[in-house]
Formats: structure tokens, C-alpha cells, sequence
């Protein structure tokens, strides 16, 4: 059984959120440290900041590939902006977390060059921001066929 979707597309912002019981310190950590983000998404290597570059290793794309990653923003624990570059386009991705009482909310968003682009890149970051979750509760990593194509017609409603 596919995953629901949960995300939604604003204007040109593609936007979804997970929650999760844990300190926003302990999920900044599982979103910015390399050992953390390569159970997920991909180990990084490189002198992170803001204004700096480090290059991320993609370990769960075909080939494995190595791209760029730039730090736009980094206010911890509370916020992250990146940009980077690949054959797909540009990508700029927002991370906000909240953290109210024992629970802290991660808000994602990624602006789109064109809104069209939601119905590829939304099903991928539901994939993505599932197996954050699926990794820091120790839980077996979900199937990237659960999400694409079946949750493409999900994200071009309305378009």
C-alpha cells in the first residue's frame, strides 16, 4: 500500500512538514550531521557555514552521485537554507523546525522554478522526509516505488 501524500504546492512552494518527539537539537543533528544524514539522504564532506560549500553524496540516487551543496543559512537549531545543482535543475530547500513542549515540527519547502516540476519532486521528498523518519526511529527504510508514480497526480491536483 503507497503512502498518503501530505505535502501541498503553494504558488511555486512545495511544502511539507513531519513531526516528530524529540528535542529540535536532537532532529537539527539528524538533518546536518554527515554520520546522521547518510541513513536518510546522503553523507556530506567539507567545512560547513553559511556562504560555504560541501560537496553531498546522493547515496540513495542511481550511481551514487556527488554534487555541491551550498549553505545559504544556517541559523541552529531553528533553520537551514541550501542550494544546489544538478542535471534536474536548480534546488532551493528551506528547513524551519519549532519545537513546542516534547515535540518539534520540521517544515520543509522548495521553491520550484515551475509548479509542474511538483508532480516528480513532491513524491521524492515524501520519500525522502519518510525515510528521516523510517532512520531515526530504527525502522526499516521505505521503497522509493511506493511513492513515484503513484502520488504524481497527488501533487499536479488543481494545476
Amino acid at each position: 500500500m503507497s503512502p498518503k501524500p501530505t505535502g501541498h504546492v503553494r504558488g511555486n512552494d512545495l511544502i511539507l512538514t513531519r513531526t516528530f518527539r524529540a528535542p529540535v537539537d536532537d532532529v537539527w543533528r539528524s538533518v546536518t550531521k554527515s554520520e546522521s544524514t547518510a541513513l536518510w539522504f546522503g553523507s556530506w564532506e567539507g567545512d560547513a557555514g553559511p556562504g560555504k560549500i560541501v560537496r553531498l553524496q546522493l547515496l540513495h540516487e542511481k550511481g551514487q552521485p556527488w554534487t555541491n551543496l551550498m549553505i545559504e543559512e544556517c541559523d541552529a537549531p531553528s533553520r537551514l537554507v541550501v542550494t544546489m545543482k544538478d542535471d534536474f535543475g536548480d534546488w532551493r530547500i528551506e528547513l524551519t523546525m519549532t519545537q513546542t513542549d516534547d515535540m518539534t515540527e520540521l517544515h520543509f519547502v522548495q521553491r520550484l522554478s515551475d509548479r509542474k516540476l511538483a508532480g516528480d519532486v513532491g513524491p521524492g521528498w515524501e520519500y525522502y522526509l519518510d525515510m528521516l523518519v523510517a532512520a531515526r526511529e530504527g525502522e526499516a527504510l521505505p521503497s522509493f516505488n511506493d511513492y513515484y508514480p503513484s502520488q504524481k497526480a497527488y501533487y499536479l491536483e488543481g494545476m
